[in-house]
């Protein structure tokens, strides 16, 4: 017979609130503090000294290490003579739009002097993303990676790995880059290229003066090893390679995925890829090179150089062979307009679509948008000569509007309803003209330009075709959007046809991100559901196409709830 005591009942009542209540904090998550001072840093690469900005002094910055459902709240602090925000790329922000980052859309930038604490929680994500400044060109030196881990005791739904190791890859410029865009701007021209790229703040060795400038990664034969892939470079998409070694993929954009094996990753600027790489069972007698290099597609000059670091096993206890007498093998890349590689990378990847992590493709559509992007002209300002073809101006822009960013956040006039003089919400739904996009342009190629938005209904689905245009050259577009994920239902080249293309949508296991390559001389179609009360900047992550122009923001009005309702702007919100 049970004893049922007052005294043992108390304990059975104890135990069970102690262990709902650890149960709770498990799943809950926690709050983790970081403080982001933005400093000048004195930084040599190349043999050559410059002054950049940095989080702490660090290039790259600190990594924001967090597990699903923790609130970050980070703290940055303005010390250099710049206006600074930061953005937390690929973060949902469900109804924190107000840390979101990108300047004069969710806040005015954080002036010199100032300060504004970003707050947001880490809500249904797992995997790699990273930070980067969201201003001008300042992400070139201003990014680091965010890890985030599952919820405690919850398994990677693939073999957990020995060890993980971040690898960001950047871009850099002996030249000072914030005067480099500035006269570029100011003459219509291009922007001169990057004198490197760079493997976790490193050009390695296949640059001039750079062999003690190289990332080395030591690893131990007959483990696994996950790299978290972020390419932060300014305007280039990178092929990624490590010789003599097969990668697995299992992870794009924090999101889990299909795995598959490959040698050779395609990862555009804003892209996040996990790999698994398996080392050899024995010690190869040997040291491989990781090398990244270029994926260019445009008609403009780019840098064809290769950033590398090296893969060296820890040497057997009874060697006595000196690392640097081992062979180092180097990894076979592509060449820099594989075009057929690139789009056949991209199609292999595909949402697990499990019972623990569903792929929530919206099957029926709300609202249907066509978008061109592109490049394109706008005429030179009067009493000036300007270096564009013809005495014009480069500019670029999404269905022919080159969107020109407001004198105050979009966020803060959207929620105020103050928007009167500072935008419209008149943006054109399809081309304001049809022509064959893929074959010979128009004869104007003039684009408009304006502070135009869409508007969207809350819990709208939203289907949205992007579409390549040959005008001065197709090319490959890497289109963010901010403050959702969305499913690559679809992707084709020439110019898409809406009677026939939808039949060959994958509407079960598409690729869900925050990032995709808009194919160059094609077009892409992603669907997504608008659950994100706010305003979303989405624009091309090759910098130089952005301070052009191609960009656009999506408002998300309110749900009819309290919890589908964007909270009020926090006290410290940057004013500008």
């Amino acid at each position: 017979m049970v004893s049922c005591s007052p005294k043992s009942f108390f304990y059975l009542v104890i135990s069970i609130w102690l262990f709902s209540g650890l149960a709770l904090a498990k799943r809950a998550g926690i709050t983790r503090h970081f403080k982001f001072d933005i400093k000048m840093k004195n930084v040599t690469r190349l043999c050559q000294t410059k002054n950049i900005v940095t989080v702490n002094g660090q290039f790259p910055g600190p990594t924001i290490s967090v597990r699903e459902g923790d609130r970050v709240i980070v703290k940055v602090v303005n010390h250099v003579q710049y206006n600074v925000s930061i953005h937390w790329h690929g973060v949902r922000q469900l109804r924190s739009g107000w840390a979101d980052g990108p300047a004069y859309i969710t806040q005015c930038p954080i002036q010199t002097g100032q300060s504004y604490v970003y707050n947001f929680t880490i809500t249904g994500q797992r995997g790699t993303l990273f930070w980067h400044a969201h201003i001008s060109w300042l992400r070139v030196t201003l990014y680091g990676p965010i890890v985030i881990l599952p919820k405690r005791g919850v398994p990677y739904p693939f073999p957990q790995p020995f060890k993980e190791v971040p690898i960001i890859f950047g871009e850099w410029w002996k030249a000072d880059t914030e005067t480099i865009i500035n006269q570029a701007l100011q003459t219509g021209g291009a922007p001169n290229i990057s004198d490197a790229y760079t493997f976790n703040g490193l050009p390695g060795p296949l640059y001039n003066c750079s062999s003690k400038d190289t990332f080395k990664l030591k690893v131990k034969p007959g483990k696994t090893y996950l790299l978290r892939l972020i390419n932060a470079a300014l305007n280039d998409e990178l092929f990624f390679s490590i010789a003599n070694h097969n990668l697995a993929v299992v992870e794009a954009d924090a999101v889990y995925v299909k795995p598959f094996k490959t040698n050779i990753v395609l990862i555009t600027p804003g892209q996040t890829t996990n790999v698994l790489l398996k080392t050899k069972h024995r010690h190869p007698n040997a040291t491989f090179l990781m090398a990244a290099r270029p994926y260019a597609t445009g008609p403009a000059a780019f840098d064809n150089s290769t950033t590398a670091g090296i893969l060296e096993y820890h040497p057997p206890s009874n060697s006595t062979k000196k690392i640097n007498k081992l062979t180092l093998f180097k990894p076979k890349l592509p060449v820099f307009n594989d075009t057929k590689l690139a789009t056949s990378f991209s199609k292999k990847i595909r949402s697990l679509n499990s019972a623990r992590f569903p792929a929530k493709v919206p099957q029926k559509v709300d609202k249907h948008f066509c978008f061109t992007v592109g490049l394109g002209l706008s005429p030179c300002p009067k009493n000036q000569t300007c270096q564009g073809p013809n005495n014009t101006m480069f500019a670029a822009s999404v269905n022919n509007v080159s969107f020109v960013m407001p004198k105050t956040a979009l966020l803060q006039s959207h929620f105020f309803n103050q928007s009167r003089g500072l935008y419209t919400t008149d943006f054109p739904a399809n081309p304001p003209f049809k022509f064959n996009y893929t074959g010979n342009p128009p004869n104007n190629i003039m684009v408009t330009s304006g502070t135009k938005v869409v508007v969207l209904p809350f819990n709208s689905s939203v289907e949205l075709v992007m579409q390549d245009t040959s005008i001065i050259g197709a090319e490959s577009h890497p289109l963010h959007l901010h403050g959702f994920n969305f499913f690559v239902v679809g992707l084709g080249f020439g110019n898409y046809n809406s009677k026939t293309d939808p039949a060959k949508f994958n509407l079960v296991d598409p690729a869900e991100r925050n990032t995709v390559g808009v194919p160059s001389g094609g077009w892409v179609a992603v669907r997504f559901l608008a659950d994100n009360p706010g305003v979303w900047f989405m624009h091309c992550h090759l910098e130089v196409h952005t301070s052009w122009g191609l960009k656009m923001a999506w408002i998300v009005m309110d749900g009819k709830r309290s919890h589908q309702k964007l909270p009020p702007p926090p006290s410290d919100l940057p004013k500008c």
